[in-house]
């Protein structure tokens, strides 16, 4: 697994699903026992699932970025046999990964049963893989399943395929032992082949609200499971109960196959339909002032003013001017995630604090002293809203964001620069998925910045070593391209205190809209250069292009100032685009770090919150024999901004990141910054769709 990880714990967070409430299943996605149902969780959803049926161990992530759409990936230990011969291994089991999907095809109305069509470990070895049709219709408090599938989920072979009528091929389904060896591959060439099964089943609410009943009948007989591994099985009936001992956490216990218990525990949570914790740990905002002020504007205490607008809106400021009736304020939005609660926030200040015959005030939102947006609102507009005399509705459409462009105006007030600032912090690493089985690290972080002016700044992450179990870290993947990646045992095993970036940084607006950024120095764990990006982004359009370019050159095992001899020149040119429901796209071309060329395509469903869930591909001039496992580079993430998690206001976030394989092949530079999420106050869409948090 690659080594992109922040930590997020799904503890209970007041979450409750109406009824009817769908469970995962054993391998992860909503279903039964061992059976998939064309039930979907909410939108927002995910489940991480841990499920034990001998001589199976899985460990699933399930996301639903659309209520019509579920993916899943998996990890399967097989616990009685071994990933390798002893030397390679030692005593570890086999581990198998997967990714599988399910879409929905049509709704359940009063008459029509729900259908999806999904598909079970899409690529890799392919040792499970299934596809399948499944329908469901909804009695009072059962819930009936009914499907066919192919594959794992079908091998008893009930009867023949009726796709046969379009070609012999689909008569003989390819072993799923033989894909072993082109693992990471597609596996297209068995889709709907071979002899199908039938499946089905019941899930039954009690009376009792906590507690769920399953029965199924599967369609798999176990006579061919992977590895050579006949498994007896008395009956093809499940029988299965989930207690939710939590809003967030059900507890599974079953009997599968006539003879063998299993047991799961599933820890889930929605981030559309869940509320973030209140921000206890923010200052209350200011209350409105009754009348206006009538200090004039070159008496008004600007330096305090200033104080309160870092210290309860989050605006670090660089000057406060005026422009006729309008009071501006340039600064850099340093704590709020929304940005329609700083704006609120600060005009509260700003309307305590003005003379009344002030009728706008506008927050000029700087990156590095890069412009970004101006935000302007009507003052007795947003003083009647929140006294509630009128309805947000009007605050709403007379506020304007707009590009951030020099005016003519008067200065009231300048700020002298704050240059240093630093934190500390908690890091987690692991590392799962091979031979060595889950690999883990926890780290003590410090991070700091220097700012020698507004937009040329120093930065650095230095890590220490806190617990790790790295001595069972032994394994190091084949390649046949250079290691730029496939070194990181070395990286993470080298040394116990670890400086992963050492850089420094100018960036500045170019054009209206068009931003350029240099940097240069140690920039992510494994490599060290120089490279610079540029970004054109206009304001309020939903799509951008952008390009780097760096000159690298590898560093030393334990990240110090020391540089090992491989050099590389790499960089992309990347389009950004937004799609219809709420989809974001990237389309990146260029050279990667083991001097392959090729394409990373990205796409991701971004919620009202923040919130993303998303996955991508990448496809080189690296063939399949010198990737090696894996083919080529995939994987899937969710990104969660803090303030979603935590009692107090935050710009961070936690990215979550689960990619099978790490490869050579695909390979590209961790840079620390870019521009694209720097500029992205240009995106409108967070401001207005949290447009109610201007009032907070």
């Amino acid at each position: 697994m690659k080594l992109r990880f922040a930590a997020v714990l799904l503890l209970p967070c007041g979450l409750v699903h109406g009824e009817p409430r769908y469970t995962q299943n054993d391998f992860g996605g909503v279903g039964l026992l061992q059976t998939p149902t064309a039930r979907m969780a909410p939108a927002g959803e995910l489940s991480v699932t841990a499920s034990r049926t001998d001589p199976y161990s899985r460990y699933s992530f399930s996301l639903q970025p659309f209520d019509w759409l579920e993916s899943s990936f998996r990890y399967t230990a097989i616990t009685n046999r071994k990933y390798g011969t002893e030397a390679l291994s030692g005593d570890q089991s086999f581990k198998d990964k997967a990714i599988d999907v399910k879409a929905r095809l049509w709704e359940e109305s009063h008459w029509a049963p729900q259908i999806a069509i999904g598909a079970r470990d899409i690529g890799g070895t392919g040792l499970f893989s299934s596809e399948y049709f499944v329908a469901n219709k909804r009695y009072d408090n059962l819930d009936f399943s009914l499907g066919v599938a192919w594959g794992y989920l079908g091998n008893r072979g009930d009867f023949s395929n009726p796709l046969a009528v379009l070609g012999s091929q689909f008569d003989e389904r390819p072993q799923s032992d033989a894909a072993v060896s082109r693992a990471g591959g597609v596996n297209s060439n068995a889709y709907f082949k071979g002899h199908p099964s039938l499946f089905g089943g019941v899930a039954y609410q009690t009376p009792w609200e906590p507690l769920s009943l399953k029965v199924e009948y599967e369609g798999n007989d176990y006579r061919n499971e992977p590895l050579n591994n006949p498994i007896k099985q008395d009956l093809p009936i499940n029988i299965g109960v989930v207690y939710k001992l939590a809003d967030s956490v059900d507890l599974s216990a079953g009997w599968e196959r006539g003879n063998t218990a299993m047991f799961g525990i599933t820890l889930h949570t929605n981030f559309v339909s869940r509320k973030a914790p209140a921000k206890t740990y923010d200052p209350p905002a200011e209350r409105l002032p009754a009348p206006a002020p009538s200090t004039p504007v070159d008496q008004v205490n600007w330096a305090d003013v200033s104080s309160r607008l870092q210290q309860n809106a989050g605006y670090k400021v660089k000057r406060i001017t005026q422009r006729g009736s309008e009071l501006m304020v340039y600064g850099e939005q340093s704590r709020y995630f929304y940005p329609a609660k700083a704006v609120g926030r600060a005009s509260r200040i700003l309307d305590n604090s003005a003379h009344q015959d002030i009728d706008w005030f506008t927050l000029v939102n700087q990156r590095y002293d890069m412009p970004i947006e101006e935000t302007s609102l009507p003052r007795e507009t947003f003083r009647a809203v929140v006294n509630n005399e009128q309805p947000l509705k009007d605050l709403q459409r007379s506020t304007e964001i707009n590009p951030a462009v020099a005016h003519r105006e008067t200065t009231l007030y300048t700020q002298a620069l704050d240059p240093f600032n630093y934190g500390f912090g908690l890091g987690y690493k692991q590392n799962i998925g091979g031979p060595d089985g889950l690999l883990y690290q926890f780290t003590a972080d410090a991070d700091a910045e220097y700012r020698f002016t507004r937009n040329t700044w120093w930065s650095g992450l230095l890590s220490a070593n806190l617990l790790n179990n790295y001595d069972k870290f032994t394994y190091d993947a084949p390649s046949g391209l250079p290691r730029v990646r496939t070194d990181l045992r070395k990286y993470l095993t080298t040394s116990d205190v670890t400086m992963p970036t050492f850089q420094l940084n100018h960036a500045v607006q170019l054009d209206r809209d068009l931003y350029g950024m240099v940097y240069g120095g140690y920039l992510e764990s494994m490599f060290a250069g120089v490279g610079s990006e540029v970004l054109y982004r206009p304001m309020g359009q939903r799509w951008s292009v952008g390009a780097d370019l760096n000159v690298v050159r590898q560093r030393d095992f334990d990240q110090g100032f020391g540089l090992r001899d491989y050099r590389t020149v790499t960089g992309h040119v990347t389009g950004y685009t937004e799609l219809p429901n709420d989809l974001k796209a990237a389309v990146s071309v260029g050279r990667y770090l083991a001097r392959d060329w090729g394409t990373t395509v990205d796409v991701s469903r971004a919620f009202s919150n923040g919130v993303k869930f998303g996955a991508w591909v990448t496809l080189t001039t690296a063939s399949k024999e010198e990737y090696g496992e894996g083919s080529f580079d995939k994987g899937i993430y969710i990104s969660i901004p803090f303030d979603e998690l935590m009692s107090t206001s935050t710009q961070r976030r936690a990215n979550i990141v689960w990619a099978p394989l790490t490869r050579d092949g695909g390979a590209r530079l961790g840079r620390a910054y870019s521009l694209q999420t720097m500029t992205d106050g240009r995106d409108s869409d967070l401001f207005y769709n949290n447009f109610e948090k201007i009032t907070e």
